[in-house]
């Protein structure tokens, strides 16, 4: 089993992407030599996992996707108790020595999810231009508190009379120099982005562990 995989949250409002963001990210992962294995949560359904393996057959093993049904809001299952997604994702590399990346995907309440630092290294949240260009300035942990900051479906923020400028801006703001990143999860833009922001972040926490 691979102690040191890297393990990314991946999780924000119902609708902005997150699964979307997901299934554009591994292939990027597998370009660059690592070999992912994807955790999605729900509450009742494995609907999430089940659309991951048909949009990325041929791409990842359908085995390594699996979906964890948490009985309650996920984002329960990712904050604040995470036995449940931590028994899943040592089963993964129990069962797939060779993975070194799970991605966590999970939904909850709107801006007051996060990741437990037990169950990810590196935690994106993920808003979207149709919630309105107000959200950054709503902060919430996930926006102030989250490793990387998306806004993702920036294709039609002109049609939902979202100011991309505004809200990226006042993202940048609200976040203290975090990194934010835009992206279309449906043409790829804003995913090398993403993957560069997320492996240095990655770097710099490894680096640390060393000292």
């Amino acid at each position: 089993m691979n102690d040191n995989a890297l393990r990314i949250g991946i999780g924000g409002p119902v609708g902005s992407g997150k699964t979307a963001l997901t299934e554009a990210l591994v292939p990027i992962l597998i370009a660059a030599g690592r070999t992912p294995g994807v955790i999605t949560n729900d509450i009742y359904t494995q609907e999430d996992a089940q659309h991951v393996r048909r949009e990325l057959d041929g791409v990842l093993d359908p085995d390594r996707v699996v979906g964890v049904e948490t009985g309650a809001c996920p984002h329960t299952a990712v904050r604040d108790d995470p036995t449940m997604n931590l028994a899943a994702g040592a089963e993964m590399l129990e069962r797939f020595p060779d993975i070194d990346t799970l991605i966590y995907e999970s939904g909850g309440d709107n801006l007051t999810l996060t990741f437990s630092p037990a169950l990810a290294d590196v935690f994106v949240f993920v808003l979207d231009t149709a919630e309105g260009e107000k959200m950054p300035r709503k902060r919430g942990p996930g926006i102030t508190e989250s490793d990387i900051l998306v806004i993702n479906k920036i294709d039609i923020a002109q049609y939902v009379r979202t100011d991309l400028d505004v809200m990226e801006g006042d993202a940048h703001r609200v976040r203290g120099g975090k990194p934010v990143v835009l992206t279309n999860s449906l043409t790829g833009e804003g995913l090398a982005d993403l993957h560069q922001q997320i492996m240095t972040i990655w770097s710099g926490s490894q680096a640390e562990l060393v000292r």
